[in-house]
């Protein structure tokens, strides 16, 4: 399978990918936990069917130490007890606001309050440029039909 679009190779999107990639390093670079960033990114990639993005942060983060079986739990993530309270809080918001047009009220204030009790202002403000960057991310890959399996750890950083 071959993509539709070569981002890369591109002029319009090599300048606009070259900023948004800047902006993807310094979420990475936040306070925000790396092993929550890995696990949101990947759920959002998961709701959204982008193969690439799973794909990708599944192998960042074994590469970064995570276990297959939290990996492979984040689809499940509600009925698995290997993650923290404030992992669990970053998963429910990063589906509620990857879900935000099936649901009327958008991300709701309980959502919102569960994860306040476990991040700061400033891990919160890079959970929302995560959980957004991840979206935009997946419907750039998914639009273009980006094929996965040969990404390897650390490509893209």
């Amino acid at each position: 399978m071959d993509a539709r679009l070569d981002y890369f190779a591109d002029p319009t999107a090599g300048k606009a990918l070259k900023h948004v990639m800047a902006a993807g390093k310094m979420i990475k670079e936040s306070s925000l936990p790396a092993a929550t960033q890995e696990l949101v990114a990947l759920r959002v990639s998961q709701i959204n069917g982008c193969a690439f993005c799973i794909d990708m942060h599944t192998k960042d983060a074994t590469a970064a130490g995570e276990t297959p079986v939290r990996l492979h739990l984040v689809a499940a993530w509600r009925e698995a007890a290997v993650f923290t309270e404030a992992e669990r809080a970053a998963l429910e918001l990063a589906e509620a606001g990857t879900r935000v047009a099936d649901a009327a009220g958008g991300v709701g204030d309980a959502v919102w309050a569960d994860a306040a009790k476990h991040y700061d202002a400033e891990q919160l403000t890079a959970l929302t440029l995560l959980i957004s960057f991840m979206n935009m991310a997946n419907r750039l890959n998914v639009i273009a039909r980006q094929p996965a399996g040969d990404y390897q750890p650390g490509q893209l950083h």
